[in-house]
């Protein structure tokens, strides 16, 4: 090719060049394109040919293999090291037999070869020895994670049966507590004394059951369940596997995941446990699965009956004030790189920080509250301020704003009492107002966005002090000519449930006999049309919850004396508590010249 044809080909177009050409000039472009087209096929296929040529030499002399020949001889080498069950190593020799056959770069052997990478990627007969060491179990649990005694002596002693027999077995636990309270950190802190690897799965909002089963090979995108890719990274069979949020599973068309968990937890069954997409058996009896929960009710009732409940209480100021001061602000220090040197705060700072600001049952929003102050200290430090930077009591308005909470004084009059209730993020207290709006007629209003549940419970109380209220001391005619409105405060929050039944009935006796009772205590527990207490739930957050708004002196149901003696000293520590089986009981102690004093736990353990 000359530089002249060169140059025409690779030159802008111009005007002259848009008109038409004649017949000789065509036939000379097209020769001259024709030229260039062949020469690039020529250079292509003799590279080609070198290419394959090389290949085969490589492979004659032993230096190279193809694909398939290099992933059988990949395959076979990962199956040595394996101890896997008679019937997996026939199907994966099967599957082998297919593999040598099929065209590289085909489906089918794409297919195969992705199973059989899973198949033998697995850790079939591969344990991580475990660390039984009771002591060392104990001090991993108290470094990593603070308070919660009772839920450490719980582990501890379920660590000591596997260090006693030599081995701990695979087992399931669920861990139930308001969101903040340590159930991931406590989960961590197992997998650490044991010296096992750890893996999360979160199967809240899980929709689909081959999440945990896998799906079937022809499906297309075909993979295996959660359980076997867990299995798959941590490489050994004997992993800590946390399953988060087992509340919160949900079913729909595509199946119920929560049975498709069911053969994963179950002792019975997990040992042959089928994936649907590996098509063999995998023993999963010696994982340890520890669960979590926010609350239990909605948790499948098969499930809760293969598990062992570990409850997790919120926590006292005592112990997120040592949190903070031990974990979370060196923790916000070392996210921002500032030193502790530099910017300090103090432990009345930070007990005020948890009383206005972060008086949840967990420690979260205390940590971003904490996060918060360290930011707005940078900034300081930055602009100039002089080190260290000292954070009191009296800066936090400047750090965090105004206060969240305030200090909570309980209500008192005529028709008001305290309650106690339960809700996901602990327990809190329920102020209940009943009042008196019209002479003229009779019958009674709720407010407050009380559930169903609620309301039956008030319209049980108002029936049951209407027909006893001479017998309770009350006016006689009084619920002939009134109408009552009974409420309880913050109706922009939920309420539910039958525990605050006697409190209701103690509100609207108090409008009966125009007396208050003592503003200083509080009561839970459900009412029955013959006057009977029942017995109620969520009595360690309901407890929890009295400490925290300076509430020492409760009324609970008898039913429940079992429940408040489980509690761990440090929640019982100061309270007086009232246990009643009948509603004249919680008559004679609230109301003024009739009151008994309330029992120390001492004197409660030693009845």
């Amino acid at each position: 090719m000359t530089m002249q044809a060169k140059q025409s080909i690779t030159q802008p177009l111009t005007e002259a060049d848009n008109q038409p050409l004649d017949a000789d000039a065509s036939r000379s472009l097209q020769e001259l394109a024709r030229q260039v087209i062949e020469k690039n096929i020529v250079h292509a296929q003799r590279r080609f040919f070198l290419e394959e040529q090389m290949k085969l030499i490589q492979q004659e002399l032993g230096m190279a293999k193809d694909d398939r020949s290099a992933d059988s001889d990949m395959f076979r080498e990962r199956l040595q090291h394996l101890t896997m069950p008679k019937a997996t190593r026939l199907a994966i020799a099967e599957e082998m037999r297919k593999f040598a056959v099929l065209t590289p770069g085909s489906t089918e052997f794409t297919q195969a070869r992705n199973y059989l990478e899973w198949l033998t990627a697995l850790p079939w007969g591969r344990y991580s020895q475990d660390l039984l060491d009771v002591g060392y179990a104990r001090a991993i649990l108290d470094r990593e994670h603070c308070g919660l005694d009772d839920v450490k002596q719980r582990i501890i002693e379920f660590l000591a049966v596997g260090s006693y027999k030599g081995e701990l077995p695979g087992a399931n636990l669920l861990l139930v507590g308001a969101p903040g309270v340590g159930k991931s950190s406590i989960g961590k802190a197992i997998a650490q004394a044991l010296g096992r690897k750890f893996y999360h799965i979160s199967v809240g909002g899980l929709r689909d059951e081959a999440d945990i089963n896998g799906a079937r090979r022809v499906m297309p995108g075909a993979m295996p369940g959660k359980f076997m890719q867990a299995l798959k990274d941590c490489d050994v069979a004997n992993p800590v596997i946390m399953i988060d949020e087992v509340d919160k599973i949900a079913a729909c068309y595509q199946g119920d995941p929560a049975a498709a968990l069911l053969e994963v937890l179950d002792p019975d069954r997990n040992t042959t446990f089928h994936d649907h997409f590996l098509g063999v058996e995998f023993d999963l009896s010696r994982v340890l699965f520890i669960c979590t929960a926010s609350q239990l009710y909605s948790v499948p009732g098969t499930l809760l009956d293969r598990m062992e409940i570990i409850r997790l209480v919120g926590y006292i100021t005592e112990e997120k004030l040592a949190i903070a001061r031990e974990h979370l602000w060196p923790k916000q220090l070392a996210k921002a790189g500032v030193k502790g040197s530099k910017l300090k705060i103090s432990d009345a700072a930070l007990r005020q920080v948890i009383e206005d600001y972060a008086r949840e049952a967990g420690v979260r929003g205390l940590d971003k509250r904490l996060g918060r102050i360290v930011r707005k200290a940078v900034v300081k430090l930055l602009a100039g301020a002089r080190s260290p930077l000292r954070i009191g009591p009296g800066d936090l308005e400047e750090y965090l704003g105004s206060p969240v909470f305030h200090a909570e004084k309980p209500m008192s009059g005529v028709g008001v009492v305290t309650g106690l209730a339960w809700t996901a993020s602990g327990g809190v207290t329920l102020p209940v107002e009943a009042s008196v709006i019209n002479r003229k007629k009779t019958g009674f209003k709720l407010t407050g966005k009380l559930g169903d549940v609620m309301r039956e419970s008030a319209e049980i109380a108002y029936s049951y002090v209407s027909a006893h209220t001479q017998e309770l001391q009350g006016k006689s005619d009084f619920f002939d000519h009134s109408f009552i409105h009974v409420h309880m405060p913050e109706g922009a929050i939920p309420k539910d449930g039958p525990s605050a039944g006697v409190t209701m009935a103690v509100a609207l006796l108090s409008l009966a006999r125009e007396e208050a009772i003592k503003p200083v205590l509080a009561m839970t527990g459900e009412l029955t049309l013959t006057g009977q207490v029942l017995r109620v739930g969520g009595i360690r957050e309901k407890v929890i919850a009295a400490r925290r708004g300076r509430i020492r002196e409760l009324i609970l149901p008898m039913d429940n004396r079992s429940d408040y003696l489980e509690l761990p000293d440090y929640v019982r520590a100061g309270m007086h508590i009232h246990f009643v089986k009948h509603f004249k009981e919680i008559v004679a102690l609230v109301f003024s010249g009739r009151r008994t004093r309330g029992r120390t736990p001492r004197q409660i353990a030693a009845q």
